[in-house]
């Protein structure tokens, strides 16, 4: 059997957790944007909905306690919560910072428990030590667990057996179903398909005619097969894509250009972790009333050097560069390749791709002992601070109580930090 761990209201209940004197009040995150981006249990009570503006949110809840994203915080929790359950199983996918699947195939008997007990073990563990809490689903497939976790929202702990799966799919609409886009469902719904039951029940050869590999996977799963497997680590990417938003808006050109190299430093960081490189690359910009522009560009050969790629992407930039006020930046690199053996073009000095191979592992391994951005280009100085300059842009809270030995750059890797304030 499969189990499926989704943190509830992840975001907004770590802040409640770290701040004990937020418990029970409506609070969300997202004031460094001006948008709601998580949404405690009691703020979702109340009408608050992720997405809403703060103006919006705040006519629904005049007391809504808004608080800026505290990334570090949620990605140390999110750490935890895996290592927590990976006390219960060996074998566990990582589906999202506060998501998780993870096979209990045969281990009732080592644990002395059902696959319910088990579950319900881990449950409390998470909530005990991080103070939050997580819904759990239970079924032999991951589409079937994701359906026992929305019945289960939240705080709950679902389980489907085979005998009673179509029990639970009989209300489950199609639009409803994991890894079911709206494209599909309104094919489903044409062949007289509204909900899950009706969709698993069609015969297999139907779909086959209807629908292509990913449909025939969600059919499988619907009956109890597994078709969906586990990526217990992920080892390749077919693109990676970094952006950021930044406020104010800005209207200085070298400004957004800094931030658009910062992007382009990460995705190529990400990239050579898992030793791929690309020839194509996107970039965009969004302007402050959310409309984005775009360009595609390529190089002579795979990297996944920043410097090689920065020529391109200013001559890029120069071109969609409107003057005006913009509020985030993006970059995507697509059809990624294994990076080794790199090889030079004609005309290129092979000394410089053998240097530029010993600059970025040195880079590489300064960036492992001394932080993300430690090491970074100059045309990206001007990124290297605070992304949010406001009287919306707060300091979150891990932020501001640095331990000692920390910097604003380096900070420990401590499982979680629990502040009481009264």
């Amino acid at each position: 059997m499969l189990l499926h761990v989704d943190g509830d209201s992840f975001f907004a209940s770590i802040e409640q957790s770290v701040k004990p004197y937020l418990k029970g009040k409506p609070v969300v995150t997202g004031k460094e944007r001006n948008i709601i981006a998580a949404a405690s249990i009691e703020a979702k009570m109340r009408g608050v909905a992720r997405g809403m503006t703060l103006w919006d949110a705040k006519k629904v809840v005049p007391d809504l306690v808004v608080l800026p994203t505290d990334y570090e915080t949620v990605s140390l929790f999110s750490k935890r919560m895996h290592d927590i359950i990976r006390r219960y199983t060996p074998i566990v996918e990582e589906y999202g910072v506060d998501e998780a699947f993870a096979d209990l195939t045969g281990l009732r008997r080592y644990h002395h428990t059902s696959y319910e007990g088990i579950a319900a073990k881990m449950q409390q563990d998470i909530h005990g030590e991080l103070g939050i809490t997580v819904t759990m689903g239970i079924a032999p497939t991951k589409t079937l667990c994701k359906i026992a976790v929305d019945k289960g929202k939240p705080a709950g702990l679902v389980s489907i057996s085979r005998s009673r799966i179509d029990e639970f799919l009989r209300d489950v609409a199609v639009e409803d179903i994991w890894n079911v886009g709206p494209a599909t469902a309104a094919l489903l719904r044409k062949y007289g398909m509204q909900t899950a039951l009706q969709f698993k029940q069609k015969p297999e050869e139907y779909i086959q005619k209807l629908l292509t590999k990913p449909g025939m996977q969600t059919w499988y799963e619907l009956n109890g097969m597994q078709a969906i497997l586990f990526e217990e680590q992920k080892v390749s990417y077919k693109s990676i894509g970094k952006s950021k938003t930044f406020t104010p808006p800005s209207n200085d050109k070298e400004f957004v250009f800094a931030q658009l190299v910062k992007n382009i430093e990460n995705a190529c960081m990400k990239a050579r972790r898992y030793h791929q490189g690309t020839r194509t690359i996107v970039i965009y910009l969004r302007t402050k009333e959310f409309r984005s522009i775009g360009i595609e560009g390529t190089v002579e050969r795979v990297t996944a050097y920043p410097n090689e790629l920065i020529g391109a992407v200013r001559k890029m930039f120069e071109r969609v560069w409107k003057p005006g006020y913009y509020r985030a930046t993006g970059v995507f690199l697509s059809n990624l390749q294994p990076l080794n053996p790199m090889q030079p073009t004609l005309f290129e000095n092979p000394v410089k791709l053998i240097r530029y191979t010993a600059l970025y592992g040195a880079i590489d391994n300064l960036r492992e002992h001394y932080g993300k951005h430690a090491v970074h280009l100059g045309a990206s100085l001007h990124a290297q601070k605070n992304q949010h300059i406001s009287s919306r842009g707060d300091v979150p809270l891990r932020r501001e109580m640095l331990i000692k030995g920390e910097t604003k750059r380096k900070r420990l890797p401590i499982p979680m930090l629990q502040v009481k304030l009264r």
